[in-house]
């Protein structure tokens, strides 16, 4: 495993990061995540069994232009128009939340939607991972009820966290149309009978 990443996710942990927020920053699963804060940074080894399986994703030639990440939201906005208008955008915090603000605003001011802004906030970014727990929609932004709503994220690294918002959704009495994002490491086309599209998909060849 690259040993930039152990320190990355050392880093990260220092600084107060929970197990799910540092999955998120390095765009990988818990399960790596919680794997890579246990090395030792520096420690040269071979690869040994319990080495998870998984892709590290960066995409910050993305995150540092606004203007990449506007043509990159304008795509993403393009393949779910064949799922209807999207009446609000749901993006989950935190790497979600750029591209459903450009996504909202290419709807609105591209498309002539009026398409609102809601965020989601993920349990895995709790301090206290209770698994009585649920994530939340945040109150600060578009409400969600009887509304058609897309999900928005970066990477899928297992789908639990699309699960979760799809139930917090459908609890509040929203109409989830569809899921868009950035990149799908595991190759998912539908979670919990909504449809999931992905600008790019990751394969393993074994």
């Amino acid at each position: 495993m690259n040993q930039k990443l152990i320190k990355k996710a050392n880093g990260l942990r220092s600084h107060g990061f929970t197990t799910g927020e540092i999955a998120d920053e390095l765009n990988v699963s818990m399960d790596t995540a919680r794997w890579l804060t246990l090395q030792k940074p520096d420690e040269r080894k071979d690869k040994t069994e319990d080495t998870p399986l998984d892709f590290a994703i960066n995409w910050n030639s993305l995150g540092g232009s606004s203007a990449r990440l506007k043509y990159v939201s304008a795509a993403l906005s393009d393949m779910t128009l064949v799922y209807g208008k999207a009446e609000v955008v749901v993006g989950i915090a935190v790497s979600g939340i750029p591209f459903a603000t450009m996504i909202a605003d290419f709807l609105e001011n591209e498309k002539g939607f009026e398409t609102s802004l809601s965020v989601f906030h993920p349990i895995k970014h709790r301090k206290e991972n209770d698994k009585e727990q649920e994530g939340a929609i945040s109150e600060n932004f578009a409400p969600v009820h009887g509304k058609k709503v897309i999900i928005v994220d970066d990477v899928i690294t297992s789908g639990r966290t699309l699960k979760e918002v799809i139930k917090a959704l459908k609890d509040r009495g929203a109409d989830p149309i569809a899921v868009t994002v950035l990149i799908d490491k595991v190759g998912i086309s539908q979670i919990d009978d909504v449809p999931v599209e992905s600008l790019i998909k990751v394969s393993r060849l074994d």
